[in-house]
């Protein structure tokens, strides 16, 4: 891998995964642009160390306090963070149920199909705008329950078809339950956790399998997105304080747009 490549995928892997905009039609994007060849699995897996160390420092108090709760669980004592500890568990679960359905069936290639990828970019970027404006929207995640927990579980498993963006449709949900944005968010980085991690697992055993190499590229990689996740969630964070959604929606109409071109033209 060339520097210039190195740099623009953690950047590009580093903002996407957090922003609500499709970090698998950015991913398809920029390659096509530039006449890249694939970066190999390693760095995908080096990528996810990167993201998941970004969220794990920012959200670090909410990591701890939930770190706390689930060893006051195993001690029989309950407590409000052991109980959102026990919600991101269960809420993990679709997820993980749906992947290995995905892969035990074939679907695992579906990131390589840019149509794929263009129509979900917009058909969620609508589904966006319409949580964002609708319904009374006050909840906090002190008023998160198991129920809430597992809808927006599900959502995320959506997210394993390209194009839909994780923190994109967990926040989708959070807002159709009538959370704020900030809360919405901050849920969604943190149900992220077991998930990126265990995305990072799957791919790990996929390169190994395959006899992937390991090298110092992939290394770069997670350092880079490391601190452009950072940056993209502390970006994200100050700015869903102020305004609504509609940025990141339009955007993902001019991306998914532009992706369409690139597929019928």
């Amino acid at each position: 891998m060339t520097i210039e490549q190195i740099i623009v995928i953690a950047v590009v892997q580093g903002i996407t995964e957090f922003l609500p905009i499709s970090s698998s039609g950015h991913l398809i994007l920029v390659p096509n642009i530039m006449h890249w060849p694939d970066q190999g699995q390693f760095v995908d897996v080096m990528v996810h160390v990167g993201t998941l160390l970004a969220i794990l420092i920012y959200f670090w108090r909410d990591v701890w306090r939930i770190t706390l709760g689930a060893i006051e669980l195993c001690k029989g004592n309950v407590t409000d963070d052991g109980r959102l500890a026990i919600y991101i568990l269960l809420a993990s679960i679709p997820a993980v149920a749906f992947g290995i359905f995905l892969k035990k069936f074939g679907f695992a290639d579906l990131e390589r199909n840019v149509a794929v990828v263009a129509w979900n970019t917009i058909l969620y970027g609508i589904l966006m705008l319409i949580a964002d404006m609708v319904g009374p929207q006050d909840r906090t995640m002190a008023k998160m329950t198991l129920g809430s927990a597992l809808v927006i579980g599900v959502a995320q498993a959506l997210a394993l078809i390209p194009g839909t963006s994780r923190s994109g449709v967990t926040m989708t949900a959070a807002r159709f339950l009538g959370f704020n944005r900030p809360d919405a968010a901050r849920f969604s980085f943190l149900l992220g956790i077991p998930a990126i991690a265990g995305a990072g697992v799957f791919t790990l055993g996929d390169a190994i399998a395959s006899g992937e190499p390991i090298t110092l590229d992939a290394f770069y990689c997670a350092v880079l997105t490391f601190f452009a996740g950072l940056a993209a969630i502390a970006f994200l964070m100050a700015l869903i304080k102020r305004i609504s959604f509609l940025p990141f929606v339009l955007y993902r109409m001019v991306l998914g747009g532009f992706l369409l071109v690139l597929v019928y033209t």
